[in-house]
């Protein structure tokens, strides 16, 4: 089965990355993925971009931005889970503040994702949204505040701390993520001191001088605060 590892990052350019500028930036990722071991590297791409950006990778993880709960077989236009596990993603975001799902939908694509072995990132907007989301069964559970994404401002230490306890007490296996706001190594390093077992970012990392310096970084300060907490122990 496929399994999310304890830190992770999620490189997410949504739609401001395609074709060429997407497969650059995964090339450096990939290198990233290869010198910090200690991290799971995942990387989003658009849907036509999942295939190319896999074969030329080989350490990062790759990631569809979303799925359809269908079936091979009708359904034009929409995303078949198959297509995307043919085309080498091995894990799935769902529910983004971007592209939301009824509740309904929401179970039937987790559903269908397990069923083809993918992991699934899953988001919630609050606390209780994170509990609804972690009793579906969700591997990764994106705890942010819809309000916080973008802006460059973090939910506080304790939001981090209440929503980890949370989440752990209905399944100790869930991970939690949190991202709203991320955008300094400093920030990467905060959230996993303070419990959290992965994190991400869009502009955080796209605006940076150097995008792939700016993962190298986090990656390094996640690594760096997992070990901390684990020497804690």
């Amino acid at each position: 089965m496929a399994k999310a590892r304890s830190p992770f990052l999620i490189v997410n350019p949504k739609s401001y990355l395609y074709g060429e500028e997407i497969l650059a930036l995964a090339k450096e990722v990939d290198q990233v993925a290869k010198d910090v071991p200690d991290l799971q590297l995942y990387m989003t791409c658009p849907y036509a971009d999942l295939r190319m950006v896999k074969e030329n990778t080989e350490y990062l993880s790759v990631m569809a931005q979303s799925l359809d709960p269908l079936v091979p077989g009708r359904g034009m236009g929409h995303v078949l889970p198959e297509s995307l596990k043919a085309a080498g993603a091995e894990g799935v975001f769902l529910n983004h503040a971007e592209n939301q799902k009824t509740v309904a939908d929401l179970y039937a694509c987790i559903k269908r994702a397990k069923e083809l072995d993918m992991v699934t990132v899953v988001c919630a907007d609050s606390k209780d949204e994170a509990r609804a989301v972690t009793c579906l069964g969700a591997d990764i559970v994106l705890a942010e505040p819809t309000d916080l994404i973008g802006t460059g401002q973090v939910a506080d230490d304790s939001y981090t701390i209440e929503v980890c306890e949370a989440l752990r007490a209905i399944n100790p296996d869930v991970l939690v993520m949190i991202a709203s706001g991320i955008t300094t190594p400093e920030d990467c390093y905060n959230v996993i001191k303070l419990g959290a077992n992965g994190t991400g970012g869009t502009s955080g990392i796209l605006n940076a001088p150097s995008p792939a310096q700016r993962v190298r970084d986090m990656a390094v300060a996640m690594v760096k605060a997992a070990k901390e907490l684990e020497e804690d122990k």
